[in-house]
């Protein structure tokens, strides 16, 4: 009887388990807790954004999507085409939480408005919407420029992203992955989020955006290789792509232990045009700590017209380690620059402190300077004070640097403690280099500071491990962004001073052979395992010359995210 009335309430129990598993429908509104049936349903969306394929719309609502794939632009081949919105949590919803889903081939993946304690985790939101690029190789084309200058009518939303939270409070964005697209998380308007375990990497645009956001955590997530307008050794202009991206009075946020290498700009902080308008207000207060913005072809940090901390950071092989024109009250601490061609640069600086920093192998460490006339167009001069004065420069230590420090143009810089070995050039001094005080330079002074509490209660205490190429040759722009190493790719290196072109045979996990060569003939090879190399001599009487290879062995995933099978033979090629 025992035995019987313990078999009775599980098969009661047993259909209310699973009473709200349901399948997905284009147009469906979920207002209660539920697990999707996982499958892989291919729903096209409306274009823009009014109209998204499910919406969320309630309170304390848990939706499982349990791996299930869901995507759009079934009718586009290429991502410049795919269009509309997946999943919207509807404005005044509370307690969302929305986890296991795979959504691609859309605009925008999930959009929030409004929205408070909401959590996205554990999704896979890559090969959305991204633009088709159209810098070559060779030359930079000015119509993959973006601008993330205003946002105040969402004018964000037509960069695409793999996440768009809008006016969303205590947001909870955990190990998620967005990859090939263009932007993976953009934030306006939000406050108190925490963003952790990430992994933004390989996006054509932005890892993650904040506009008007205060408040927040960014932590531990990888942002690497977000990054366009590059190439190696022929112009480094970045276009405004960004590991991270705060703009327009975002105050008082914690960027830590995040892995932006490889992007455009690493950190790209810039106080907003309310500030150019105003003078007033800025992107102030934010700590910037423990973070590795190596290897950016442009700005490893930036951090414009405002006031702010920047602590313990790793800065390697940028063009600047910071750009810091017109920042104010801000400290510089404890930083490590190695092999930039300027590891700080401050134009129209005040009241700065550059302390127990190091500069290992860069060209210039510190460079200081005004110009005398600023913009015409600029209101914010007009309205603030922007002398170039008043550093504190204090215990850092200089070694193989070709030049300390290269100051113009700027009124009382006081240098003490500082140390330097195997510097060619101390100081160039030039015109307007007034009060530059050395008498204590040589001096040793004991310096040390206190962990800043904020770090206490962050979820991580390192970097993240981040294993991919190293450097900023590895950055290689296709016509859909950065290569992330994970598919066949033949590229060209360089073509040597005798007219031959060397050639990178790149990815995979198994073999290549040359199926078809027009307009050219090989002159060395290397083995059929990857990586390898192809070196071949043009035909000069041939206008269109192409190189084309296969591939076979192990499966992989492609530019647009598709999965390649083992035992199929996948072609691949150079065109010009």
């Amino acid at each position: 009887m025992k035995s019987f009335a313990g078999c009775f309430v599980f098969l009661f129990l047993f259909p209310a388990l699973y009473a709200n598993s349901i399948d997905l429908k284009a147009g469906m509104i979920i207002k209660s807790s539920a697990t999707i049936n996982r499958n892989e349903y291919q729903l096209n969306a409306a274009p823009g954004f009014t109209t998204p394929v499910i919406t969320i719309e309630g309170s304390n609502i848990t939706v499982d999507f349990n791996q299930s794939i869901l995507r759009g632009s079934n009718d586009k081949n290429t991502p410049d085409e795919f269009y509309g919105l997946s999943l919207l949590i509807k404005k005044g919803s509370k307690n969302i939480t929305i986890k296991n889903a795979l959504i691609h081939g859309y605009q925008v993946a999930i959009l929030a408005d409004s929205v408070t304690n909401l959590t996205i985790e554990n999704c896979d939101l890559g090969y959305n919407w991204r633009q088709h690029l159209q810098s070559t190789r060779e030359k930079e084309d000015l119509t993959d420029w973006m601008s993330f200058h205003v946002n105040e009518k969402d004018e964000w939303l037509r960069y695409g992203a793999g996440i768009y939270l809008k006016n969303c409070k205590k947001a909870v964005i955990i190990n998620n992955i967005i990859t090939g697209g263009q932007c993976a998380l953009l934030m306006t308007g939000c406050d108190l989020a925490e963003v952790y375990d990430n992994n933004f990497s390989f996006n054509s645009g932005l890892g993650i955006g904040l506009y008007r956001s205060s408040n927040n955590k960014i932590y531990h997530n990888r942002l690497d290789y977000n990054v366009r307008g590059y190439s190696f050794g022929k112009y480094k202009r970045g276009q405004d792509s960004a590991g991270i991206l705060v703009y327009e009075q975002s105050n008082d946020n914690i960027f830590a232990y995040n892995s932006a290498t490889h992007s455009g700009d690493g950190f790209f902080l810039w106080a907003g045009q309310t500030t150019m308008n105003t003078g007033k207000g800025g992107c102030n207060d934010n700590f910037i700590y423990g973070n590795d913005f190596s290897y950016a072809p442009t700005n490893g940090i930036e951090i414009t017209f405002s006031r702010n901390l920047v602590m313990k950071n790793i800065v390697k092989e940028c063009d600047n380690g910071i750009w810091a024109g017109y920042s104010y009250d801000s400290d510089i601490t404890d930083n490590t620059f190695e092999n930039n061609r300027t590891a700080i640069a401050i134009e129209h600086g005040q009241n700065i402190n550059i302390a127990l920093n190091t500069f290992t192998g860069d060209t210039t460490a510190i460079k200081l300077w005004s110009r005398q006339k600023q913009p015409e167009d600029w209101v914010y001069p007009k309205l603030r004070n922007t002398e170039s004065k008043n550093y504190w420069i204090a215990s850092n230590h200089f070694t193989g640097t070709a030049v300390a420090f290269d100051i113009m143009g700027t009124d009382t810089v006081d240098l003490s403690g500082n140390t330097r070995t195997g510097v060619d050039v101390a100081f160039i001094l030039g015109e307007g280099a007034e009060n530059i005080d050395t008498t204590r330079d040589q001096d040793q002074l004991d310096m040390d500071y206190q962990k800043d509490p904020r770090l206490q209660n962050l979820k991580a205490t390192r970097l993240p491990v981040a294993n991919i190429p190293m450097g900023k040759e590895e950055i290689r722009m296709t016509e859909w962004g950065p290569y992330d190493f994970r598919y066949p790719l033949v590229w060209l290196k360089k073509i040597d001073s005798d007219g031959l072109y060397h050639f990178e045979i790149l990815g995979g996990q198994g073999n290549w052979a040359i199926k078809q060569l027009h307009g050219f003939e090989i002159s060395a090879k290397g083995d059929n395992g990857f990586p390898s190399y192809l070196v071949a001599r043009p035909d000069k009487n041939q206008s269109l010359r192409s190189i084309q290879l296969t591939y076979t062995g192990a499966p992989f995933i492609n530019t647009f995210g598709r999965k390649q099978d083992s035992g199929t033979v996948y072609s691949f090629s150079y065109k010009e």
